[in-house]
């Protein structure tokens, strides 16, 4: 007898749909699986036999197929095994096929029968229902997580002898335990605990407006790191569609903290500089996402940013100029997104004194060259906004006075992209960072001192046609903090003081 069950699988951050076909007819008794499998899903055929045997259901002893389809695509993840098990019940008679029609089956199962949940079950019920599948079986630890999904009518079960009897005879109990929940006892930073260092905060406020990248160059203790934790508390809310999309990201990574909402946070990520590039990227035999597309919609903070590889650094020069990143490797070739504010942190010398005013650096030339010579021209003219980060006076750090939190430039920051947004409304952008030569000359327009500015600074610091462009850019955030809708020559030169800071 011949059936056939819907499931998907994961193609990046996107779900793609299987069918699972099982035949049994008369022959020789053996078990074959087909479709371009990997290690894990070959692995599935002994897990279902051994899950539908302790299950008190034993396999015919007749040629049984299984074929997942389409067969030019590898098939990964250890999502199969339920559908697989469901077809050969429909297969053996035991389950009516009306029974299933319409439905997607996910979920992992361990030799005594129970479900396991799987990765990325947020993007499977996601796209299903765009193809206009509402139905769907799912682990009971995948529950709450399957129904954050509006229009999925999701059902799940800790066993598959609970799946036999749903469907069987139609009935189903909510399992007592359907997920995990987060906790957020603890309080999220803010700008007001910030001492000093006002010049520092206004270069965060125009990066978080028009997502603009920034480097910050300091001694140690200057608080650098401090800024840049609390970027992500200062950027405007996520978005319904923002949350999901992350959400999506985070559920393929198994990464999704809690399984009952979306993710409402922005996200912010701190790798170690000893990460590698496939990590920080993205990658693997079959590619996952890396750090730059966890850091999606929200904040990449590279601490000690020289001491990252080489190899590490310059894989960046896509995501920051294109906003995705594409993985090519010979079993698949995918994209996936990466729009993100990028916000590094490095000492001016080895020792992290050149400069200072109190202390005297011990490096030697050589030392200092070849400190800066890991950082490659092309990848710090990707970089907004280039400050330096002078150290704190005893003053500033005895102040009880309180400054300015988070909220209250955040709702600068929101006006200052509510602007960008009507601004670039009709067009798939929403921020300043993300304009392109036709949108400079449409919505940049400067005054005339303005451009007699520019026009000087371009030629005596030498400067390149896309930091010219980013100029423009982070001028035009600055005129959109001030509701100005032409960029005057004051905004112009706080623009070109931003990346040019660390030469004065």
């Amino acid at each position: 007898m011949y059936s056939q069950i819907r499931t998907s699988m994961l193609d990046g951050i996107c779900a793609m749909p299987v069918q699972v076909e099982v035949d049994i007819s008369m022959g020789m008794p053996v078990f074959d699986m087909v479709g371009y499998l990997s290690p894990e899903v070959r692995e599935a055929k002994e897990r279902v036999r051994t899950a539908l045997h302790n299950c008190g259901i034993l396999l015919p002893a007749k040629r049984i197929t299984v074929n997942l389809s389409p067969a030019n695509i590898r098939k990964t993840g250890t999502g199969f095994d339920l559908p697989i098990a469901v077809a050969l019940l429909v297969a053996m008679g035991l389950v009516k096929p009306e029974k299933c029609a319409d439905t997607i089956f996910s979920g992992e199962l361990n030799l005594s029968g129970q479900l396991l949940p799987v990765r990325g079950i947020l993007p499977m019920v996601s796209d299903g229902v765009k193809e206009g599948i509402h139905k769907f079986v799912v682990p009971a630890d995948n529950l709450m997580e399957s129904r954050l999904v509006q229009g999925a009518d999701v059902c799940g079960f800790s066993a598959l002898e609970s799946v036999i009897g749903y469907l069987q005879d139609g009935g189903y109990k909510e399992p007592a335990y359907a997920g995990r929940r987060q906790n957020r006892s603890h309080g999220m930073p803010d700008f007001s605990e910030v001492n000093g260092q006002q010049f520092l905060k206004r270069a965060a406020e125009i990066a978080a407006s028009g997502m603009h990248n920034m480097l910050m160059v300091g001694p140690p203790g200057a608080g650098k790191t401090m800024i840049s934790e609390r970027m992500a508390t200062i950027l405007p809310p996520l978005t319904k569609k923002e949350q999901l999309e992350v959400s999506k990201i985070y559920s393929v990574c198994g990464l999704l903290a809690d399984s009952r909402t979306l993710l409402q946070e922005r996200p912010f990520r701190s790798p170690h500089h000893t990460i590698s590039s496939s990590a920080l990227i993205g990658g693997g035999s079959v590619p996952r996402p890396g750090e730059v597309t966890l850091s999606h919609h929200g904040v990449l903070f590279l601490d000690e940013f020289p001491e990252f590889s080489r190899t590490a650094l310059e894989v960046l020069r896509q995501p920051l100029e294109d906003g995705y990143v594409t993985i090519s490797r010979v079993q698949a070739s995918l994209t996936f997104p990466a729009n993100f504010i990028m916000c590094t942190a490095q000492n001016p010398c080895p020792c992290g004194y050149l400069g200072d005013k109190k202390r005297e650096c011990s490096c030697k030339q050589f030392e200092i060259e070849r400190y800066h010579r890991k950082l490659s021209g092309p990848l710090l003219d990707r970089i907004d906004l280039q400050v330096y980060v002078p150290r704190l006076e005893y003053a500033d750090l005895q102040s009880r006075e309180a400054g300015e939190s988070s909220a209250v430039i955040r709702e600068r920051v929101i006006k200052a992209r509510q602007l960008q947004l009507l601004r670039l409304q009709g067009t798939n952008l929403y921020c300043n960072a993300q304009m392109g030569r036709r949108e400079l000359n449409k919505h940049c327009q400067m005054e005339a001192a303005a451009e007699k500015l520019l026009a000087k600074f371009f030629t005596a610091l030498g400067l390149s046609a896309r930091s010219h462009d980013r100029i423009i850019k982070v001028a035009r955030t600055i005129a959109d903090l001030d509701g100005s809708d032409i960029i005057t020559a004051a905004h112009l030169a706080e623009a070109v003081q931003l990346r040019t800071s660390l030469n004065s």
